[in-house]
């Protein structure tokens, strides 16, 4: 009797609600309430709205209207340009990105620990720096006139001047230029922390057996940093489907919605049409597409990674 009873006084024991136990759910309770009030809500919140056609007074129940027009093919229907916009955004800039982030991670390990912080602090000051001001930075530097810097570094070469915001062939170039060259300081950190953490009895290894260094990059280095990769690949490509400030500022998703990205679009429909419903069925299929890519990914390249 006593040994059936003894087993169901320790549950009882671990099951009591203590002191201590409060104080974490208060500790937790502001985390909590805000994550709720600003990512639960407006999440379920969007859901809904993308059922009616949404007005301030009186919204009409809708059903899957607002998500078969956004998937209807048409060619005014400005969703599946938008997509093919940053579906081309993504390919180009996400892999360029990385590939340069890490080169420059490479270069910068060599160098002593304050070198590498001077360093550090140079490719992350452009990521804390406010959008808008970088945008006006970049406008200058596109500038179509002749004395605009770029079209001045053309002159050199005897090319015309460029009309780089204003026209089809170049407008998404310049989007692409801009984010290879303004968004590396947190993958450099990231990769040069994880390159940090390497044994380096691997290159002593590598070194009795002549290897080079780019075989040691090859053989060592990338195979070490996959999970960092995979980490920053997921990420690059979160960020990049959902780019926003770029096409607004620099070109307005213009000319003729070249530069028409699919955040952009949703703004559009949201605060300058005024169609809640449709731009909340537009950001839910966004989700969805955004967390199948990441499985994919997961998928595909995290078969061999171990976290």
């Amino acid at each position: 009797m006593n040994q059936t009873k003894a087993p169901r006084l320790r549950a009882r024991r671990k099951a009591r609600f203590t002191n201590d136990d409060l104080w974490g759910y208060i500790f937790i309770a502001a985390a909590m309430i805000i994550f709720c009030v600003f990512t639960l809500y407006p999440v379920i919140n969007a859901v809904y709205t993308s059922f009616l056609n949404y007005k301030p007074f009186g919204s009409e129940y809708v059903g899957l209207k607002n998500y078969a027009d956004t998937l209807k093919y048409s060619k005014f229907n400005l969703f599946y340009k938008a997509a093919w916009n940053t579906l081309v955004y993504t390919i180009v800039v996400v892999p360029l990105s990385l590939l340069i982030s890490f080169s420059i991670s490479v270069m910068i390990l060599p160098f002593q620990k304050k070198t590498q912080s001077v360093f550090k602090a140079m490719y992350y000051l452009p990521g804390i720096a406010s959008g808008v001001a970088l945008s006006v930075v970049w406008l200058w530097l596109y500038d179509s006139s002749p004395d605009g810097l770029f079209n001045k570094f053309l002159g050199f070469f005897h090319i015309p001047a460029q009309n780089w915001l204003s026209s089809t062939k170049t407008s998404m170039l310049s989007l692409i230029i801009m984010a290879l060259l303004s968004s590396h300081g947190t993958q450099i950190i990231t990769y040069i922390a994880s390159l940090l953490g390497i044994d380096n009895s691997y290159f002593e290894a590598a070194e009795l057996d002549g290897a080079s260094f780019f075989q040691k990059v090859r053989f060592i280095v990338w195979p070490l940093v996959k999970p960092t990769t995979l980490f920053l690949l997921v990420t690059g490509v979160i960020g990049s489907f959902q780019v926003f400030m770029n096409a607004y500022m620099m070109t307005g998703g213009g000319p003729d919605n070249s530069t028409t990205m699919i955040g952009l679009l949703i703004y559009n429909n949201a605060f300058e049409y005024g169609k809640y419903g449709l731009a909340c069925a537009q950001a839910i299929i966004l989700t969805i597409v955004i967390a199948l890519m990441s499985m994919l990914q997961f998928k595909l390249m995290g078969v061999d990674v171990e976290y």
